[in-house]
């Protein structure tokens, strides 16, 4: 079980911190129930979310991991799906982020990035399908790198480009 001031990594939310941990005095919730309740970092609210779930949970990076996984980035190999329909290509990636590594995040970032590129190098647009992704995958990683690292989020693109020399990643 979590503790109270912990970050997860909540479902396709992202980080989140956990504010308390207990029953919950609202009207239509069991009684008996221990719930999360969970402050996504990077927008307002609150998810109140049962401590058995099935929703995937996990703990954010250490700092240690965190700066690890950053200097490995150029020797992580990008993803490959060489499917241009929109389905098929839909569903790899969606596949991959279920796995909510970091590792996987940096693969799809990587793949969409390369395609974006030589699309443009071509003339057109980067596909509807590989922007979606790569800004999930970037929301995630990013999110969860500047938590576990204590910088802003939108100094992450910077350090790693500091850190991982010959980062891939769009600056």
């Amino acid at each position: 079980m979590y503790q109270v001031g912990e970050m997860i990594i909540y479902g396709g939310e992202g980080v989140c911190k956990v504010e308390a941990v207990g029953t919950l005095a609202m009207t239509g919730v069991k009684r008996d129930r221990q719930y999360y309740t969970l402050a996504p970092l990077y927008r307002p609210g609150r998810i109140y979310a049962p401590v058995d779930t099935a929703v995937f949970m996990r703990p954010i990076l250490s700092k240690q991991e965190a700066e690890d996984l950053v200097k490995a980035i150029p020797d992580i190999e990008a993803a490959s799906c060489t499917h241009r329909n929109p389905r098929i290509l839909g569903e790899y990636y969606q596949e991959m982020m279920r796995t909510r590594s970091c590792d996987s995040m940096v693969r799809i970032i990587k793949m969409a990035h390369h395609k974006g590129q030589a699309r443009r190098a071509r003339g057109v647009k980067p596909g509807q399908v590989d922007e979606r992704y790569l800004k999930r995958a970037e929301d995630m990683l990013y999110g969860e790198l500047a938590a576990s690292l204590g910088i802003p989020r939108e100094e992450v693109v910077c350090y790693i480009a500091k850190t991982a020399k010959g980062c891939p990643f769009k600056m």
